[in-house]
């Protein structure tokens, strides 16, 4: 089966996905984290994570999520984007919706990127909201 090129390159963006308010961690991401900072998972979870209330349906459902951090270009990111590079400081270990996203060939925001940056003239532009 061959594989669709990849249209979007990670390292050119400003890490909008890391934006996201709910980056969800499952069990195995914590185990995952667990292992690659030498702490328990109990840690894990408490120092990198908090538990979100969803609500649907009339039903709520308990999510762990990534805490976050102020940022200069969003309102706040994922605590483990670094806010000079841009880049994840925990790829190797990062949790599986990270792993996925965006999971198409394509990715809107850096589409959206590109096209700013082509009228700004800037490669290195950035949009603020």
């Amino acid at each position: 089966m061959k594989r669709k090129k990849i249209k979007y390159d990670c390292l050119k963006c400003t890490g909008y996905c890391c934006s996201y308010d709910r980056i969800e961690v499952s069990e195995k991401d914590i185990k995952r984290l667990a292992k690659y900072f030498g702490m328990a998972e109990q840690d894990v979870k408490s120092r990198y994570t908090k538990t979100y209330k969803l609500k649907e349906n009339n039903e709520i459902t308990l999510e762990q999520i990534l805490r976050h951090k102020k940022d200069h270009i969003f309102t706040s990111v994922c605590k483990f984007l670094d806010s000079d590079s841009r880049q994840c400081t925990i790829y190797e270990a990062r949790p599986k919706v990270c792993r996925q996203y965006p999971n198409t060939t394509r990715c809107g925001y850096y589409e959206f990127l590109k096209f700013e940056r082509k009228q700004q003239d800037d490669k290195s532009y950035y949009p603020t909201f």
